[in-house]
């Protein structure tokens, strides 16, 4: 993929007329209007993206990409990278904390190398790695453009693949230690706001560990904040290859995927969020396409949602990563699709049904 064919991607919108038509049928059931809230338009929206009246969600599947990040260097977390291939194996073993919600939430997870700095691919790891890790961006861009491209395209592919053998639904994940700190500084870069308000514990810093965290951010502000670009795409993808991860780079493929094969895809995460972001600011229709699942412990969360306009389902203190957001969101999108498929009607129970006037 060139830079030039990501900047001039199209997808179509979600079609508005099933959307009309799913709501019309939320409308006849044996309830008050938009009773369900949110849930009706997560389910409205969800058969605009499929196309279809009758949506379902038997088939979703846990994309969970995982990478190291070379500021880990710089002491910005309690771990170091050789957390990333430990946890990388238990997913492909099954045994990952991603992997335990994942079968009862009857999802399937598919955990991806897109940048694990080690010599193996661990068993049951789908290997699409760009390199071994990104580099310092304290000492220079975390990755060329040429390796942020690569990593999108995987995405994009992906989801393609994902499309073509039968996925409703697409949850997104990540593993990679050092994570929120890349997060934290491209969303002060993205906007240009202060770093320090985006900057949280991630795995568990204490109060040095923090300052610490706080500090590395702030100097990638020094060192990239004054880089000024004419396009809101182009300003994007250079602060991902400044001081983003091959698993930010690998999401934002996603979220651009869904909305060129047309499937809801769900954010977990800040990390999943700044994904999130930086696709919908390339592709701005991106946006229609995503579902977002909690609000979460991290700062920047809620900012990354306000900006895309969207509004967490889960209220949960949540900073577990892995998709494990994104998961705990589907059972509830069951009980809701289960009553819009078979809840009773104000016709078939013979009563008048409510008008809606706003």
């Amino acid at each position: 993929m060139r830079k030039e064919e990501l900047f001039h991607m199209e997808a179509a919108k979600p079609d508005p007329k099933i959307y009309k038509e799913v709501k019309e049928h939320w409308d006849r059931l044996l309830k008050p209007i938009d009773g369900l809230g949110a849930f009706e338009e997560a389910i409205c929206r969800i058969g605009s993206i499929r196309g279809t009246v009758q949506p379902t969600l038997r088939d979703r599947r846990v994309l969970i990409f995982c990478a190291d990040n070379g500021i880990v260097s710089e002491g910005v977390s309690q771990s170091g990278p050789e957390v990333t291939l430990l946890v990388a194996k238990l997913l492909g073993e099954g045994r990952s904390t991603a992997s335990v919600m994942a079968k009862k939430a009857g999802a399937t997870v598919i955990p991806v190398d897109i940048g694990i700095d080690s010599d193996e691919c661990p068993a049951g790891v789908r290997s699409c790695r760009v390199q071994r890790g990104t580099g310092n961006f304290l000492q220079g861009p975390a990755m060329t453009e040429e390796a942020a491209l690569r990593a999108v395209e995987t995405g994009i592919q992906l989801v393609h693949e994902m499309a073509d053998t039968g996925a409703e639904l697409i949850a997104t994940g990540e593993m990679g230690i050092g994570n929120t700190t890349t997060s934290a500084a491209l969303l002060s870069l993205l906007t240009g706001e202060p770093a320090e308000r985006y900057v949280g514990r991630g795995a568990g810093l204490d109060d040095l560990g923090l300052a610490r965290k706080r500090e590395v951010v702030r100097r990638a502000e020094e060192l990239y904040g004054a880089l000024r670009y004419s396009d809101v795409r182009e300003a994007a993808f250079a602060r991902l290859c400044q001081v983003g991860g091959l698993d930010i780079a690998a999401l934002t493929g996603v979220y651009l995927g869904g909305a060129l094969y047309r499937l809801p895809i769900v954010i977990d995460g800040v990390i999943s969020a700044v994904a999130a972001l930086i696709a919908a600011t390339i592709l701005p229709v991106c946006r229609e396409y995503m579902l977002p699942s909690h609000a979460g412990r991290e700062p920047g969360l809620g900012r990354v949602l306000e900006l895309l306009d969207l509004s967490p389902f889960l209220q949960g203190d949540m900073a577990l990563g892995e998709g494990t957001g994104a998961i705990m969101l589907l059972p509830l999108l069951d009980v809701a699709l289960e009553l819009y498929h078979s809840g009773g009607t104000f016709e078939q129970g013979g009563l008048k049904e409510y008008e809606r006037y706003v």
